[in-house]
């Protein structure tokens, strides 16, 4: 016991250090992305060409057939991640100033993993139609739009309203990519324990954005939805959830889960939920006691839990695994198993963005998270490594040519590309995306932190 305490201690001390260093590192380069540029500046004269007089000619050719935006501008490569700080990172409502660093750093992603231009817009409002409002007019500058850390109910709404209204797509991460992560990292892990995902019991602790999206992803592609019991902040979703009844208008889909799931008509909390359960999905509130050991060791054999609320999970996975769970996930980059969304929107915008989809499908989610799946399978899984690392860059041009591919068949792409020109053009724009930063960092004009304390 006394090695499994030290074990412990330093694995908590290890999960303090990113945010120790966060403090240190991001007033010294004031902010994690820039502007660059991607043509030539030979001389003066160019600016004759890429401004005035010479950009007019390109402006009246788009004025004559506007699809040529794409063609004369990086539209087609460029992204707005739009937030109004209300539900950050784990961190609540905390405004949209201290929101930008999450988004600066969700950019970062987008360009090194993806070769995508994203660009930060952080909203003063928590007005869901003011926001819709202020998207809409956003979209002739973009190719598409990242909503990010926007609390619920209004989410929804506004997810829903601008795919609905907007001809490029709109994403909700929280939501859509979150499922998706989840639905690749829950494939791998019930192959490693020999579980049928058609006949698995699930527990989900939390229905917010994260969790409402899963049950969605997850019961269209194969998981029984009266075999789920749910849980929100006031316990476990069932038909008889008056109050969740009498705002079912604002909280449409958990009133859907309500009278959908629990086939056994389970009441009670997150205990009575994992009774039994073969899978713990939890993005609720950060931890680490929200789901304790003792109601880990009630469910099934062979368990899996993931722990995903940021930046503690709702359980340590030490203690998960010392419970009974065969295999623990959490959302965090420094313990096994990320479940991440990081490994899904850089590469499925870049599929989404090179075939110029108007929209991204549930079904391109679940051809993402299919080929995360068979990636990781193909070059071995085991019960502390089920999905691929960020830094397999194979992955991301793969994911790229799975959403692509998948757009096209349901006919929302307005370019008709073959895969392996889409896996050929996404490899090159990740891989020159790479190369720039490590440039820039070998001449010395992105500098080398310096030395901690």
């Amino acid at each position: 016991m006394t090695t499994g305490r030290l074990t412990r201690d330093a694995l908590l001390a290890r999960a303090t250090k990113p945010a120790e260093e966060a403090l240190r590192l991001h007033p010294f380069y004031r902010g994690k992305i820039q502007t660059a540029l991607k043509c030539p500046i030979r001389e003066f004269g160019d600016f004759a060409i890429w401004y005035t007089p010479g950009v007019a000619a390109p402006c009246r050719a788009i004025q004559a057939d506007p699809e040529l935006v794409y063609a004369h501008t990086n539209k087609a490569n460029t992204i707005a991640i739009v937030t109004d700080g209300t539900r950050v990172l784990g961190l609540g409502d905390i405004g949209p100033e201290a929101g930008l660093p999450v988004m600066e750093g969700k950019a970062l992603l987008y360009k090194h993993l993806g070769g995508v231009d994203a660009v930060p817009i952080c909203l003063r409002t928590k007005d869901a139609d003011e926001l819709i409002r202020t998207v809409t007019l956003l979209e002739p500058g973009f190719g598409a739009i990242n909503l990010e850390d926007i609390a619920q109910p209004k989410c929804f709404r506004i997810l829903d309203t601008l795919r609905a209204r907007l001809g490029i797509p709109v994403w909700h991460d929280d939501q859509q990519g979150t499922a998706t992560a989840l639905l690749a990292g829950l494939l791998n892990a019930l192959a490693i324990v020999g579980k049928d995902v058609r006949r698995v019991k699930l527990a989900m602790v939390g229905m917010g954005a994260a969790n409402v999206a899963c049950y969605r992803l997850l019961t269209a592609n194969g998981v029984d939805p009266q075999a789920i019991v749910a849980c929100d902040s006031k316990g476990v979703l069932h038909k008889a959830r008056n109050d969740v009844e009498a705002r079912r208008e604002a909280f449409a889909d958990k009133w859907r889960v309500c009278r959908e799931s629990n086939g056994e008509n389970v009441t009670g909390g997150i205990p009575e939920a994992l009774r039994g359960a073969d899978v713990c999905i939890a993005f609720s509130a950060s931890g680490p006691d929200v789901v304790r050991p003792e109601w880990v060791r009630t469910m099934a054999k062979d368990a899996v839990v993931f722990a995903c609320a940021n930046p503690v999970p709702e359980i340590w996975p030490w203690d998960a695994t010392e419970a009974g769970a065969r295999v623990v996930a959490t959302g965090r980059s420094d313990f096994p198993n990320q479940l991440n969304n990081s490994l899904v929107f850089p590469g499925l915008f870049r599929g989404a963005l090179d075939v110029r989809a108007r929209t991204i499908t549930d079904e391109m989610a679940a051809a993402v998270a299919r080929e995360l799946a068979s990636f990781a399978a193909a070059r071995g899984i085991r019960e502390d490594d089920i999905l691929p690392r960020m830094d397999e860059w194979e992955v991301h041009p793969r994911v790229a040519v799975a959403a692509a591919t998948q757009a096209q068949a349901q006919g929302v792409a307005r370019l008709a590309t073959p895969r392996e020109q889409v896996y050929r053009e996404a490899a090159k724009i990740m891989r020159d995306a790479r190369e720039t930063t490590r440039v820039l960092m070998r001449e010395g004009l992105i500098p080398e932190p310096p030395k901690g304390a």
